[in-house]
């Protein structure tokens, strides 16, 4: 029954469960105040709000590092669209022999002949009948000779097609249409060429990158499917139900390309091979015309997360450029043990990043390359563009820099933009009060808040940077709000303006932006969203 039910109903009923049981404890126990009896008691109420809460929480659905991932349901079972799943088409069925039509012939109930014969072939003339057995056929024999008249010529046609329709059989003079390829119709594909320091393995035979430190580089190509079912600025994802507490895994929703991003191939490849094939897709784009975005993801990120993330963010950008990943050795766990340890593989990976980076910039004909750095990926990037300020390519330009949601020391964020301040179009970043895993993070680093935070005397406003205060967006109580770059319908519309024009300052290019000046400058705030 369970495996029917939604995850979160499936949860409810087991906390109901849990509830009654600890009920039936208390009964037992009433009357008694031993203290611990009084100690059990209150320790069980602690148990079971955990629980409840964990319960109505514990539909943990797939989940890209910070932000939400949004899943879809089970299919029903009765009455389920077949729209966008690849169907078989119909084989060709052959054309009778012209034959004369008439009644279902009624060979077995007919006394056979003095000498017993076999049955001719279905596929040979039929025997010639005698004058005393011939039957006149109420249609014409062939179709190949039209009448003279094009009225009777379509009154026998649609005879014909009624008597086909009732033995089952196509019409003998009109060939099945072809059924459309449906896979073709169910999604896109998305290239994205990455780089990464993962180390690799195998899991059912095909190649994976892990947590562990390679420490090289790899370049590869990997093909993801977007449905077409897609909602931006969604990822959709299979729904998994866990136990709560833990990553064992209960139920999971089976993987769709019609209704879920999905990994269609992944093959590491050479400098020289993927160079080439990213000219090949350069040259082919127009509104982005020779233009490279790179994303690098922050903590918490598997590898093929961070895949997911950057085709979602080139679909909805409808970017037609060449989509870059830069993926460093992230756990993609939740840990303080796993924070410790994300924040040193970031540090580790820079020299990996910077040959990346010359790599886009240097050897695959992109003419602007846009960044994109979110959380501890901007800790990554920061001292990267520091040097590639000093050696940047005359012929490349350094087009719009995003910093979503830095993960990094105020002081140390503020002194770094200015080392890198002029390297490229324009540098905007992007800060929230809300967000919860930099509170997280400000915890860690003894309260101090970080350059993504936003706190009551507001956010970070530094000289050739655009701060913008993203708070008013994100609104979920549940939510961990640290994803809205992606995320929030406003600002992909915000991004795709920035990168296609890159019309500055903000409120120009998105006019619902408030101004706001302080005395370090000015900075720009969405409005509540309605």
């Amino acid at each position: 029954m369970l495996p029917e039910l939604p995850p979160v109903v499936s949860n409810i009923l087991i906390a109901l469960i849990a509830i009654g049981l600890g009920a039936l404890f208390w009964r037992g126990t009433r009357g008694s105040k031993s203290s611990d009896t009084i100690v059990m008691r209150s320790a069980l109420m602690l148990l079971l709000g955990l629980f409840i809460v964990a319960a109505v929480l514990g539909s943990v659905h797939e989940y890209d590092g910070h932000g939400r991932v949004t899943t879809t349901a089970p299919a029903p079972s009765r009455g389920a669209s077949t729209e966008g799943v690849k169907q078989p088409a119909p084989a060709p069925q052959s054309t009778p022999a012209p034959a004369p039509v008439g009644p279902p012939r009624q060979e077995a109930a007919a006394p056979p002949p003095p000498p017993p014969r076999p049955a001719p072939p279905a596929a040979a003339p039929p025997p010639q009948a005698t004058p005393s057995q011939a039957t006149p056929a109420p249609a014409p024999q062939s179709t190949t000779t039209p009448p003279p008249v094009a009225a009777k010529q379509q009154t026998v046609q649609e005879v014909i097609e009624q008597l086909a329709k009732q033995s089952g059989a196509q019409s003998p003079t009109r060939a099945a249409p072809p059924q459309p390829d449906r896979a073709a119709e169910a999604w896109d594909i998305v290239p994205v060429y990455y780089g990464t320091d993962r180390a690799t393995g195998t899991t059912d035979g095909r190649t994976v990158y892990g947590a562990d430190r390679a420490r090289r580089l790899e370049f590869g190509r990997a093909l993801i499917t977007v449905p077409k079912t897609h909602e931006v600025p969604n990822v959709e994802r299979p729904w998994v139900y866990r136990l709560p507490f833990t990553r064992i895994v209960v139920l999971e929703e089976q993987e769709d390309a019609a209704k879920h991003f999905t990994l269609k191939e992944l093959k590491a490849s050479s400098r020289e091979e993927l160079a080439q094939i990213v000219r090949d897709r350069l040259a082919a784009s127009s509104d982005y015309k020779d233009q490279a975005l790179v994303f690098i993801h922050g903590f918490n990120n598997a590898f093929e997360n961070a895949l997911f993330r950057t085709a979602q963010i080139a679909y909805d950008l409808k970017f037609d450029g060449a989509p870059f990943m830069y993926s460093w050795p992230s756990k993609g766990q939740l840990g303080l043990q796993d924070y410790s340890y994300d924040r040193e593989s970031s540090g580790q990976s820079e020299p990996y990043l910077r040959q990346f980076l010359e790599f886009v910039t240097r050897d695959t004909g992109a003419r602007k390359v846009n960044i994109i750095a979110h959380s501890m990926g901007n800790q990554l990037l920061l001292n990267v563009l520091r040097d590639l300020k000093r050696n940047a390519p005359p012929d490349v330009t350094i087009g719009q820099v995003i910093l979503a949601a830095p993960d990094v020391d105020r002081d140390t964020f503020e002194f770094m933009a200015k080392e890198i301040s002029g390297l490229g179009q324009s540098i905007t970043m992007l800060a929230a009060s809300n967000d919860r895993a930099l509170e997280a993070s400000r915890r860690f680093w003894g309260g101090v808040p970080r350059a993504g935070d936003v706190p009551a005397e507001g956010p970070l406003v530094i000289a050739g940077i655009d701060t913008i205060d993203i708070s008013r967006l994100s609104t979920e109580m549940l939510s961990l709000n640290h994803n809205g770059y992606a995320d929030k319908r406003q600002l992909i519309d915000d991004m795709r303006l920035l990168l296609k024009d890159g019309t500055r300052p903000p409120d120009k290019r998105s006019p619902s932006l408030e101004r706001v000046t302080t005395s370090k400058g000015e900075f720009w705030r969405f409005p509540a969203v309605k």
